[in-house]
């Protein structure tokens, strides 16, 4: 159980990071305005946010480039037209996505305006994405590990798996739910897994939640509570399918007074409202299905792009 004490105060270490754009992106095929991206700078280091995903570092010898916004492959020189030299306390992140990626599109941290690097891999990529974390780390950046979809995972296999990444030079080991298919209870559990490693390692931990049962903001605090530094959120909960944990949750919950709550309401209604009109995520019952039944959300996407409102077939579809 919580301590009240604990929950009315706040852990100097917890750090939140902001991902509208590169799971929002996911949803909108990374096609942000410089207006909006400019804008959603600004109102991260107004509110206190520690943390900025840019979007990915994708290889464009695997992605069209004439098929994406040019979000998806997130140059350096992409990322100064919005931040410049960046002298402010927001720092600055990108993922690379293991399989989709190159070594070579990573320059040396001196030369870039990027901090972090977040390498995301499935358990059976291990190899590729230590070379990847440790290669980041040789070039200066601050890396996490995040370990995609776990709720499907056996847990001897996550095992070796985050034993592996803690002998690299990782900062930072993230449980990630893929499928929004833990509860609280649950994340409990695997927090408190990861955080017994993370300490034998001196690796710090952090979560990333999806909504798919409308749990992502009770699975982040509960992870908070349990000693988990490293918060991930989006505006207004824009991400893949269901959507992430909301940052207007997330920093209406926090208690440290670095947070302001204020410009996260003012850019919602500014400027994701008007794409929310455009984009379709959120809790919706084809993304609570895939969610209890730990599946991907590809087909519960489809489902929604197709305008299908035919639940209980969907439901029969997904159990056959």
């Amino acid at each position: 159980m919580k301590v009240l004490s604990e929950l009315m105060g706040y852990r100097e270490s917890i750090k939140v990071l902001d991902a509208t754009m590169r799971d929002g992106g996911l949803v909108n095929d990374f096609y942000f305005s410089d207006d909006f991206v400019k804008a959603l700078y600004k109102t991260n280091i107004e509110a206190g946010v520690d943390y900025m995903e840019m979007g990915y570092r994708a290889s464009k010898k695997v992605f069209d480039e004439s098929k994406f916004g040019k979000w998806k492959f997130c140059s350096d020189d992409h990322i100064r037209e919005i931040v410049g030299e960046n002298n402010t306390d927001l720092k600055i992140a990108i993922m690379a996505d293991i399989g989709r990626h190159e070594l070579d599109d990573f320059d040396q941290k001196v030369n870039s305006p990027v901090d972090m690097v977040r390498v995301a891999t499935y358990i059976h990529q291990m190899p590729e994405a230590i070379q990847m974390i440790e290669d980041a780390a040789k070039k200066g950046y601050e890396t996490t590990c995040n370990l995609m979809a776990i709720s499907t995972s056996q847990k001897e296999n996550i095992d070796v798996a985050i034993n592996m990444v803690c002998q690299t030079p990782v900062d930072c080991i993230y449980i990630v739910d893929s499928f929004g298919a833990f509860c609280p209870e649950q994340i409990a559990r695997v927090a408190e897994h990861y955080m017994e490693v993370g300490e034998k390692y001196n690796k710090k931990i952090g979560i990333h939640t999806h909504n798919n049962q409308q749990l992502a903001f009770a699975n982040t605090i509960e992870a908070c509570g349990d000693g988990v530094d490293l918060l991930d959120a989006t505006y207004l909960g824009m991400g893949r399918g269901a959507g992430n944990c909301a940052m207007e949750l997330l920093l209406g919950f926090l208690k440290n007074p670095k947070y302001n709550i204020f410009p996260v309401y003012r850019f919602i209604e500014d400027y994701m409202l008007e794409i929310k009109e455009q984009c379709k995520w959120g809790y919706d019952l084809q993304y609570l299905m895939t969610g209890q039944l730990n599946q991907h959300p590809r087909m519960a996407i489809k489902f929604t792009n197709d305008e299908r409102k035919d639940y209980s077939e969907f439901y029969k579809e997904m159990t056959e």
